[in-house]
C-alpha cells in the first residue's frame, strides 16, 4: 500500500521535520510555560525543591516520553498508523480482555481535552500581567483575562469547520521559532549560572520525593512535563518514526534548556517565595517580553489545535471500531485525512469553556491537569505489552522487566495525582459519559448481534429465482442491495430472507448482499465479488479500514461500473433498469434496522445497557448517512428485537 498517498511519508526533509514540529509537540511543548511553576508553588526556593525539581523533570522526559514513547511505543505501528485504537486493533486478537483498558484510555485522553486548551492558553495570556501598563488590567482570573481566553478557545472551535489546510502550513515555522526561543533564553540563562546542571543528577530528585515534606505528592506537578507523550504516537500517521525521534531530539534539548533556565533564575533571583510570578516569562529580556507572549499565545493555539484534530480521529476510529454511535464525520478540505466531527466539536468547546469560567486562572488548572493522562498512559502500556509479547516476539523476562518499569513510575505519577480528584470532580462527570458511552454501545451491540441468525443461502436459491422469474409480482427494483454482516460467502441473515419473502415479496432482476468489512489496516480500500446464483445473486465484500468513512453507494457504483467494463457475471448485456426517459440504473437499499420491542422484559442491567443503547442509537447517525447512502436510493425496514419476552403474566376471560 502507498502510505505516501494518505499524507504518511518516512521520508525526512526539511518539509517533514517541520510538519512534525507543527502537528506533534503543542502539548508537551508549551509545558514549561506552567510545570516549574506549579512544582515551585508558594513554598520556599530551596535548592532541594528546585534542583530536586528539574531532575524529576528530566528524568521523567527520559523515561516516559524517550524509552516508553519513541523508543518503544512508536514500534507499535499500524501501516503507518499510531493511537491507542490503532495499538488495540494490532493486538485485539491476542487477549479477551482488552476492550476495558482500551475503552479507559480513550476515555482519559478526550476528557484531557477540555483542560488543554485552557490551562496552555490561559498561562500565554497571563503573561500580559508583567507587560509594564498591563499590571493592573490582565490580571488572572479578572473578567477581562477569562474573557480573552474564552474568546481565543472560542474562535478555535469555530474555525474547526473550516479545516486548518491554509493555516496549516504556518504551524511547523511557529512551532520551529518557540522551540528555537526556550533554547536561546534557557541557554542565556544557563550560561549565567552553569552549575545549575547539576540539578541533571538524578540524587537530586530522589532527595525531592524521600526527604523533602510531602515532596512525594509534587509528582503530580512533575507529570505536567510529559502529558502531551501521548501526542507522539496518536499522531505517527501525520510524520513517521523517523521525523519523530530526529525532532524529539531539538525539542528535548530545548524543553531541557528551559526548564534549566527557568531553574537558575529561581536560584538567583533573590526572592524566598515565587509570589505568583511566572519563572517562564521572568527569564524573558524586557525588550523581548511581549514578542515572548504573542509566540507563547500562537504556540498554545496550535497546541489546542493539535489536541482537538487527535480528538476527532480518536472519536473516527472509535465509529469504524464499534466503540461510538454513527455520528456525523465531515472533511472540510481535500488534505487527506483531515476530518471534522461537529457533535465532538461542540462536546469539547462546551467543556474548555465550563473548565475557563470554573478555574479562572492558570494556577488553578495546574492543580487538576494530569490525572487523566496517568490513566491513559497505565492503559498504554498494558497493551503494549501484548504487543511485545505477541506482534514482536520479545523475550518475557525482558517485556516484564520493562514493563515493571514503567509501572512503577506511573503507578507513582498516578498516586501522586489521586490527590487531585477533589480538584476535578466535576470531570468525573464528563468522563464517565464517555466511557459509558463506549461501554454501552461496544457491549450493547455485542448483545444485539447474538440475535443475528445466519442461514445457508443456497437453500434458498431456486426460491429467489422463481420470485425473481415471477411476472405476477409486480418488481420492486431491477437491482436490490442489502447491507449484511455475513462475512461467510454462502451465508445470510435470516432477517433478510424474511424480508425478500415478506408479505409483499420484493421482486428484482438482481439480488445483491454487500458486506463492509472493517479491516486492522487503517486505510485499507479494495473489494472482491462472488456469484452465488447465476447473474442472480451476487455477494460483495468491501474491506474498508478503520480510519476510512465509508462511501458504500459510491463504491457499489463503482464496482458495478467495474463488473460491466470488464464483461463479468454478464451484467453487461442485462438491462440495468434504466428506460429512454432517465438513463440512471434502477436499484434500493434496503437498510434493516432493529428497535426495543415493548415485549420485553429486562433485568435492572440488561435493562439499563439495550436502552441506553437505543437512546443513543437515535442520537446518532442513520445507517443510510453512516454507510454513505443517499436517502431517495434507500428503504428502511425496523424489525423489533425481543431479548427477554415476557412470560409470567395471567390473562383472564371475562364471561358475557
Amino acid at each position: 500500500m502507498n502510505k505516501a498517498k494518505f499524507g504518511f511519508s518516512n521520508k525526512v526533509t526539511t518539509a517533514s521535520l517541520l510538519v512534525a514540529l507543527g502537528i506533534i509537540y503543542g502539548d508537551i511543548g508549551t509545558s514549561p510555560l506552567y510545570v516549574l511553576k506549579a512544582i515551585v508553588g508558594d513554598r520556599q526556593i530551596t535548592e532541594t525543591l528546585v534542583f530536586g525539581g528539574v531532575s524529576c523533570i528530566f528524568w521523567t522526559l527520559v523515561f516516559q516520553t524517550s524509552v516508553k514513547y519513541i523508543w518503544l511505543t512508536l514500534k507499535a505501528d499500524n501501516e503507518g498508523e499510531g493511537g491507542i485504537f490503532s495499538l488495540y486493533a494490532l493486538v485485539r486478537r491476542y487477549g479477551k480482555k482488552l476492550v476495558i483498558p482500551t475503552i479507559l484510555g480513550a476515555t482519559t485522553l478526550l476528557a484531557d481535552g477540555i483542560i488543554t486548551p485552557p490551562i496552555s492558553v490561559a498561562s500565554a495570556v497571563e503573561g500580559l500581567n508583567i507587560v509594564k501598563g498591563l499590571e493592573n488590567i490582565i490580571v488572572p482570573g479578572n473578567i477581562l483575562t477569562v474573557g480573552i481566553v474564552i474568546a481565543i478557545i472560542s474562535a478555535l472551535f469555530f474555525f474547526q469547520r473550516f479545516g486548518t489546510q491554509t493555516i496549516g502550513k504556518f504551524f511547523g515555522p511557529i512551532m520551529a521559532i518557540w522551540f528555537t526561543m526556550l533554547l536561546v533564553v534557557g541557554i542565556s540563562q544557563i550560561a549565567h549560572y552553569p552549575s545549575i546542571i547539576k540539578a541533571l543528577n538524578p540524587h537530586y530528585g530522589y532527595n525531592l520525593l524521600v526527604h523533602y515534606p510531602k515532596g512525594f505528592w509534587l509528582l503530580g506537578a512533575v507529570f505536567l512535563c510529559t502529558t502531551g507523550a501521548e501526542a507522539l504516537y496518536s499522531d505517527l500517521g501525520h510524520c513517521g518514526i523517523k521525523n519523530i525521534r530526529i525532532t524529539w531530539a531539538f525539542v528535548k534539548i530545548s524543553l531541557i534548556a528551559c526548564y534549566l533556565g527557568q531553574a537558575a533564575w529561581l536560584m538567583h533571583q533573590g526572592q524566598p517565595l515565587l509570589s505568583g510570578r511566572n519563572p517562564f516569562f521572568q527569564i524573558m529580556p524586557t525588550w523581548f517580553l511581549l514578542p515572548s507572549i504573542i509566540i507563547a499565545t500562537a504556540a498554545t493555539i496550535i497546541a489546542s489545535q493539535a489536541l482537538i484534530s487527535g480528538s476527532f480521529t480518536l472519536i473516527s476510529e472509535a465509529i469504524n471500531l464499534n466503540f461510538w454511535p454513527r455520528v456525523t464525520v465531515r472533511q472540510p478540505t481535500e488534505l487527506k485525512g483531515q476530518i471534522y466531527i461537529p457533535s465532538i466539536n461542540a462536546i469539547l468547546w462546551f467543556g474548555c469553556i465550563l473548565m475557563t469560567l470554573y478555574f479562572k486562572e492558570s494556577g488553578h488548572m495546574e492543580a487538576a491537569y494530569g490525572f487523566s493522562i496517568t490513566i491513559a498512559m497505565m492503559m498504554t502500556t498494558y497493551l503494549l505489552g501484548f504487543f511485545l509479547l505477541y506482534k514482536l516476539r520479545w523475550n518475557k523476562i525482558m517485556v516484564f522487566a520493562i514493563l515493571g518499569v514503567f509501572v512503577i513510575i506511573e503507578s507513582s505519577f498516578f498516586v501522586a495525582n489521586v490527590a487531585k480528584i477533589k480538584e476535578r470532580w466535576m470531570f468525573l462527570f464528563f468522563e464517565l459519559f464517555i466511557f459509558m458511552t463506549m461501554y454501552v454501545w461496544y457491549f450493547a451491540r455485542k448483545v444485539s448481534n447474538q440475535f443475528i441468525k445466519f442461514i445457508d443461502l443456497g437453500k434458498y436459491a431456486a426460491k429467489i429465482k422463481e420470485l425473481s422469474e415471477d411476472d405476477a409480482i409486480p418488481k420492486f427494483a431491477t437491482h436490490i442491495i442489502y447491507l449484511t454482516k455475513a462475512n461467510i460467502r454462502h451465508n445470510i441473515e435470516e432477517k433478510i430472507i424474511k424480508s425478500i419473502f415478506a408479505k409483499q415479496p420484493k421482486r428484482a432482476d438482481v439480488y445483491w448482499f454487500v458486506h463492509i468489512n472493517y479491516t486492522e489496516n487503517p486505510y485499507t480500500l479494495s473489494y472482491d465479488v462472488s456469484e452465488l446464483i447465476d447473474d442472480k445473486v451476487i455477494k460483495i465484500n468491501i474491506n474498508v479500514g478503520f480510519r476510512v468513512q465509508p462511501k458504500t453507494e459510491l463504491y457499489f457504483k463503482q464496482i458495478v461500473k467495474d463488473l460491466v467494463t470488464n464483461k463479468e457475471l454478464n451484467l453487461h448485456i442485462r438491462p440495468n433498469g434504466s428506460t429512454k426517459y432517465n438513463d440512471e440504473p434502477d436499484f434500493k437499499f434496503i437498510v434493516i434496522e432493529k428497535f426495543l420491542s415493548v415485549e420485553n422484559e429486562f433485568a435492572l442491567k440488561d435493562g439499563l445497557l439495550l436502552k441506553y443503547y437505543f437512546l443513543l442509537k437515535g442520537w446518532g447517525q442513520s445507517d443510510e448517512k453512516a454507510f454513505g447512502l443517499n436517502k431517495n436510493d434507500v428503504v428502511i425496514e425496523n424489525i423489533p428485537l425481543v431479548y427477554h419476552p415476557i412470560t409470567n403474566f395471567k390473562l383472564t376471560r371475562i364471561k358475557s
